[in-house]
């Protein structure tokens, strides 16, 4: 029987959650035994490892309607449940990355008095980190910024961690187009986004008889594509793996703006055009992706202003090709590329490591 002290990380729904917690658990799986809390029906099970041993509960992402209250009431009832999971795994710390299952999780914790770390990737802080915040032993911060937010919580700032494969050099996949124009890599996220594949759609015959090769991330939509025949420049996929190697090896990202998106682009230090979703609570990707427009790493397209003749406009700007000295280059790219150096990397998960494990000094 192993006498680690026992880790509890509450992290559900999207890629944005699950994967900086996948990131920290990693990191810290030698010195604890960890245990995860995830909800039925959402990405839990297909990301989290069994050796976590996945806990579920059976509630319901809140929608706005008319039992938009009776919904936040059910999701804070399950506090009880989280505090007999709490009590019988004999969790000694928790580690949360918001979203609604955080909030029941944070107040269990503080019942109990189990101390609890939540980490807010998002410059504006999400609902749970802005009302339950106070409660939690430190708040970690993805960006400087958002202390601002946040006057009554013990904050640090620790940047967001991102998977392993970000951290190493890795060669464009096999099944990539090869050749040699331009490689876009076009995503929308873990669940997908309707307006970037659309737009992508219908500009694709463009793309293509510009010699862009393009990757599409589809991620789980459901969304109807029609098939593109006889491209060998062109690879669609619902998910895959490899986007490290994707991200490292393209020229240009074209994306929504979820914090998890700008973490790797500033670590990769790859240009993008980013397509931020309008309905993100308190407008947040709007402004994650203005940290990468504003040091002008980044085009910032608004969904509701995007067109095909904008899409297709911005492209040929940042791709049109200058000669200098009997070489051609692109003029805007490379410098997107310059702008995106002056990002200082931050190593994310050795810093969370070293607070999560100073508490077992305590135990």
């Amino acid at each position: 029987m192993s006498k680690k002290s026992n880790l509890l990380i509450a992290s559900s729904g999207t890629g944005g959650h699950i994967f900086p917690a996948l990131a920290v658990s990693k990191e810290v799986e030698d010195e604890w035994n960890i245990h995860w809390l995830g909800v039925y029906e959402r990405l839990d099970a297909n990301f989290i490892p069994k050796k976590y041993n996945l806990t579920n509960l059976n509630i319901k992402t809140p929608r706005k309607n008319i039992f938009l209250v009776y919904q936040y009431i059910e999701i804070l009832m399950s506090t009880f449940q989280i505090i007999r999971t709490l009590k019988e795994k004999k969790i000694n710390l928790v580690f949360t990355t918001g979203g609604y299952i955080s909030a029941p999780t944070i107040i269990a914790s503080k019942i109990l008095r189990i101390p609890v770390i939540i980490h807010e990737s998002n410059l504006v802080p999400g609902m749970v980190t802005k009302y339950f915040g106070f409660l939690c032993n430190y708040v970690l911060l993805g960006f400087k910024e958002t202390n601002s937010y946040l006057k009554n919580c013990k904050t640090i700032f620790t940047g967001t961690p991102l998977r392993k494969q970000f951290y190493k050099s890795n060669h464009l996949p096999d099944w990539a187009p090869q050749g040699k124009g331009p490689l876009l890599v076009v995503m929308g996220g873990s669940q997908g986004a309707k307006a970037v594949n659309q737009i992508l759609y219908e500009s694709l015959e463009f793309l293509l008889k510009k010699q862009f090769r393009i990757v599409h991330i589809t991620g789980e939509s459901n969304q109807k594509f029609f098939q593109v025949r006889n491209s060998k420049y062109y690879v669609k996929k619902r998910f895959t793996n490899e986007i490290a190697a994707l991200i490292q090896n393209c020229d240009l990202v074209i994306s929504r703006s979820g914090s998890g998106t700008i973490n790797e682009l500033i670590e990769t230090q790859k240009p993008s055009i980013l397509i931020p979703y309008p309905f993100s609570k308190n407008n947040h990707q709007e402004k994650n992706a203005m940290i990468l427009a504003e040091c002008g790493g980044s085009v910032l397209i608004n969904q509701n202003k995007i067109s095909k003749e904008v899409f297709e406009e911005t492209l040929e700007r940042i791709f049109k090709i200058k000669s200098k000295k009997g070489k051609n280059y692109y003029e805007i790219l490379d410098l997107m590329k310059k702008n995106m150096e002056n990002n200082k990397k931050i190593k994310s998960r050795n810093e969370i490591k070293k607070l999560i494990n100073y508490f077992l000094k305590e135990f």
